[in-house]
């Protein structure tokens, strides 16, 4: 029963923190170890947890999806970022510069998470979330353009960007946002390319934790399950609410509080330990 109550609370934390502009993976491994989860496990788990939401990612834009799914067959680099094949072109090259940079980072994170104590590493993640929120602020200070269709540059920048955020308290969404919010692009279609791009990027982060930890990463079926559609019907509703305020919600304000509590409770831990 406390494998599941744990699953429950894994799965509301990631449905609600991982389309905020705070680091969902930062925040379940925090909140993971608080529950006594093996630091390098909590790591794990909470990559693996990105599975729920991007089951949210995938249902609410659908039709975005589709339009990858038709367009690929026909994809030609000539026309890569034109009309429909911009979206297209935009996921596999940012997808291909994610792996560059992630999958040598995510192997650096969990052996660095399985030799530091539980406070250090929950204070680490509060350091990285004060970064976050720096990046952020910055971000929601640039005058915002027009532009929707991405570009080779951006989908290099962001997917670079997103390997950076494999690293627990780096905010996947905060970091891609605000590359694109610097990139002139509006808040709405800003957040847009950014979950999109989580898809890909959840399922392969997802993947790489299965086969390093050799199938499911410190967790049963049952619960694995539990928290998966527990993080799936709670990160619906996420999005569809961001959504509708992504205009007006100060998030950077989130991350500097989070990243100080992190500091602060890390220190006493490590300090008690």
């Amino acid at each position: 029963m406390l494998d599941y109550l744990i699953a429950i609370i894994a799965g509301i934390v990631q449905g609600i923190v991982e389309w905020l502009p705070v680091s969902s993976q930062g925040n379940l491994s925090m909140v993971l170890t608080i529950l006594q989860v093996d630091p390098e496990i909590a790591v794990q788990l909470a990559l693996f947890f990105q599975v729920g939401t991007t089951i949210s990612a995938a249902t609410y834009y659908r039709d975005d999806i589709m339009t990858v799914f038709r367009t690929l067959p026909d994809w030609q680099p000539g026309t890569a970022y034109t009309g429909e094949n911009a979206i297209t072109s935009y996921i596999l090259v940012a997808c291909l510069m994610t792996g560059i940079v992630g999958i040598p980072l995510y192997i650096f994170a969990v052996d660095l998470a399985g030799q530091v104590s539980g406070g250090v590493f929950i204070a680490a993640i509060g350091v990285l979330l004060i970064l976050t929120g720096l990046l952020q602020r910055s971000a929601e200070s640039v005058s915002m353009g027009g532009r929707e269709r991405p570009t080779l540059l951006d989908s290099m920048l962001v997917g670079a960007t997103q390997g950076v955020a494999i690293l627990p308290g780096i905010s996947r969404s905060g970091v891609t946002t605000s590359v694109l919010l610097f990139r002139s692009y509006e808040p709405p279609s800003a957040f847009r390319l950014s979950f999109l791009l989580s898809i890909p990027a959840s399922l392969g982060a997802a993947a790489l934790t299965m086969v390093g930890a050799g199938g499911l990463p410190g967790i049963e079926l049952g619960p694995a399950i539990t928290a998966l559609v527990v993080s799936a019907a709670v990160g619906y509703v996420t999005i569809a609410t961001l959504m509708r305020l992504v205009e007006r919600v100060p998030f950077s304000a989130v991350c500097f509080g989070l990243g100080g509590v992190a500091i602060v409770g890390g220190g006493a831990v490590a300090l008690l330990v």
